[in-house]
C-alpha cells in the first residue's frame, strides 16, 4: 500500500488515540480488570478488537506504516465506537474515499453494534437490508462462515444465492425453493421501503433479472413480504442440519438489520450451537469455499 504522508498519518494516529481512550473496556464488552494503567481501550485490545495485529495499530497511533485500506478503517470505526460523523471524518485523514451506503464498509448502527457484542452466546450478525453483511460474532462465523471477504454485487447473500451455487451449500437442497422465494420477497419490499431515486436496490434488481431465470421468474409474481421471524434448516460441515429459529430487530429506517439465531425447540440444535465454540469458523459460503 501506497504510504502516506507525515502529517496527515500524524493527525489520523492521534484521532485514534483520541477516541480509544474514551472508551471504557465495559463499553465494548471487555472485562474491566483490576489495573488498568491507561484511560480507556489498550492498543492490544482495540487491535483484537478490529482484527489486526499490534504492531500495526501500534504503527498507526505513531504515525507510521503504511495507508491503512477502507475494510480496516471500517474495522477500526467499529471498534472505537465512532458516529457516523466520526467515521467520516477517519477516511478523509486516511486519504480514503467514503464507502457507499449499504457497501459492505458501511458504518453500522451503533445501537445494532452495541446489541451484537453484548450477544456471545448466540449467533448474530448485523446485515444491510439488501443482505450485506456488515459484522458478525465469531459463533455467526462458525455457524454461517465468514462473510467479510465479499465486495461489489457479491458482498449480498441475495445475490450470491442466484448467481453463484456455492452460497446454496448453507440450506438443504429441498429448501431452496423456499428460500429463494422469500429473499425475492423480501427483497421486493426492502426496495419498495427505500427512497424512489436509490438506485442500489435498483441496480441489483436489474443485475439479477439479467443474470437468474429463477429470479427472474420469481419477481414477475410480485410477492412482497420482509423477513421477520423464520425458522430454517442450516447445514454444517461437522454438524450436520442445524434447525434454528432466525430472528430480527430492525433499525429506525429499515436499512440495517440484527439477525440473531436461537435452537428450534424440539430438535438436538441446542447442543449443536453449543459445539460451534469449540469447532470454530467453518468456510460455507465464504469467498474462499
Amino acid at each position: 500500500m501506497a504510504g502516506m504522508g507525515s502529517g496527515k498519518y500524524t493527525e489520523l494516529g492521534l484521532f485514534l488515540r483520541s477516541r480509544r481512550e474514551r472508551i471504557r473496556p465495559a463499553d465494548v464488552g471487555l472485562p474491566t480488570g483490576p489495573r488498568r494503567r491507561v484511560p480507556g481501550l489498550r492498543r492490544d485490545e482495540v487491535a483484537q478488537l478490529a482484527g489486526a495485529s499490534v504492531d500495526y495499530y501500534n504503527e498507526l497511533e505513531r504515525g507510521a506504516g503504511s495507508q491503512p485500506s477502507e475494510q480496516m478503517i471500517a474495522a477500526l470505526a467499529r471498534a472505537l465506537r465512532l458516529t457516523a460523523d466520526e467515521r467520516d471524518y477517519l477516511y478523509h485523514l486516511a486519504d480514503r474515499p467514503v464507502p457507499a451506503h449499504g457497501s459492505a464498509a458501511s458504518h453500522v448502527h451503533p445501537g445494532m453494534l452495541d446489541l451484537l457484542t453484548r450477544l456471545t452466546s448466540t449467533p448474530a450478525q448485523v446485515i444491510t437490508d439488501l443482505h450485506v453483511t456488515l459484522v458478525q460474532n465469531p459463533l455467526a462465523v462458525a455457524l454461517l462462515g465468514d462473510h467479510s471477504g465479499f465486495r461489489g454485487p457479491r458482498a449480498s447473500f441475495v445475490h450470491r444465492w442466484f448467481t453463484d451455487p456455492a452460497a446454496r451449500r448453507l440450506y438443504p437442497e429441498a429448501d431452496h425453493a423456499a428460500q429463494s422465494r422469500a429473499f425475492v420477497a423480501d427483497l421486493r419490499a426492502a426496495a419498495a421501503r427505500r427512497d424512489s431515486k436509490d438506485t442500489e436496490a435498483a441496480s441489483m434488481i436489474s443485475s439479477l433479472l439479467a443474470a437468474s431465470e429463477e429470479f427472474a421468474a420469481l419477481w414477475a409474481d410480485h410477492d412482497v413480504a420482509f423477513r421477520r421471524n423464520d425458522r430454517k434448516r442450516l447445514n454444517h460441515p461437522a454438524l450436520g442440519v442445524i434447525e434454528v429459529n432466525c430472528l430480527n430487530l430492525f433499525s429506525e429506517d429499515g436499512r440495517q438489520r440484527l439477525l440473531w439465531f436461537t435452537p428450534a425447540v424440539g430438535t438436538d440444535s441446542a447442543d449443536a450451537l453449543d459445539l460451534l465454540a469449540v469447532l470454530g469458523t467453518q468456510q460455507i459460503g465464504s469467498p474462499t469455499a
